[in-house]
């Protein structure tokens, strides 16, 4: 488990810097001037995660994968990359674009960027959650206790980054229920069963800590505005 548990960090800062990092990466890229840094490091980013998000989908008591666990993979797997591309060329291409508001290029453009991409890309990561937490709640760990201090930094990292990329992306509906849910199966299942399952611990801990910020910023604001919205960015 000592060994999930630092997979388990290293998946959730990579997560966080891959997600953050190019929002503040604005300058100019020198391998190709129409591009931001930030683009060229957002490039790189399913070709980092995914594998990490495998080797925790098969790190546990039971490495063998049925075809049907395979098939799910793949298919979320597929789903998180279709939503993280169009979002990354809608976006590059749509700071171009700021003159034609009134263009149907932009509306369209601004519709992969905004909306389409989101949800699909959100709905990518919420669905291999879901499946990383299926596969531990049925293989969990029958001997020795997490020590959950490392799992514990890892859902903080990840429960905060969850929430400020659900509030700018503008997925709430889709991303406040699903923290919710794993909120409440973790006070369901109790401090005793996580202790045998470091993923399951891993994600309660950082939808929880997601929903917390939720509950605050909502009635700081009074509704979930994004940090655009509101000047933060």
């Amino acid at each position: 488990m000592t060994q999930l548990s630092r997979l388990i960090l290293l998946f959730s800062l990579a997560f966080a810097v891959l997600f953050i990092a190019p929002a503040f990466l604005g300058q100019q890229s020198g391998l190709y001037p129409l591009m931001k840094t930030g683009d060229v490091v957002d490039i790189f980013t399913p070709l980092i995660l995914l594998p990490l998000y495998w080797l925790l989908y098969r790190m546990g008591p039971e490495d063998r994968l049925g075809v049907g666990e395979s098939l799910a993979f793949v298919v979320l797997g597929a789903l998180w990359v279709e939503g993280q591309g169009m979002h990354l060329s809608a976006n590059s291409i749509g700071r171009w674009l700021k003159e034609m508001e009134s263009s149907n290029a932009y509306a369209l453009t601004n519709f992969y960027d905004e909306i389409l991409s989101h949800y699909i890309w959100h709905l990518g990561i919420v669905g291999l959650s879901a499946l990383l937490l299926l596969r531990q709640w049925r293989n969990p760990f029958s001997r020795g206790r997490l020590p959950l201090g490392i799992v514990t930094i890892a859902g903080i990292v990840h429960g905060l980054t969850f929430f400020l990329i659900v509030i700018e992306a503008g997925t709430a509906p889709l991303g406040i229920p699903f923290a919710i849910i794993v909120t409440l199966l973790g006070l369901i299942w109790g401090r005793e069963k996580l202790r045998h399952q470091p993923l399951t611990a891993f994600f309660v801990i950082a939808y929880a800590v997601a929903l917390s910020f939720f509950v605050g910023w909502a009635v700081y604001w009074g509704g979930l505005p994004q940090f655009s919205e509101v000047g933060m960015i």
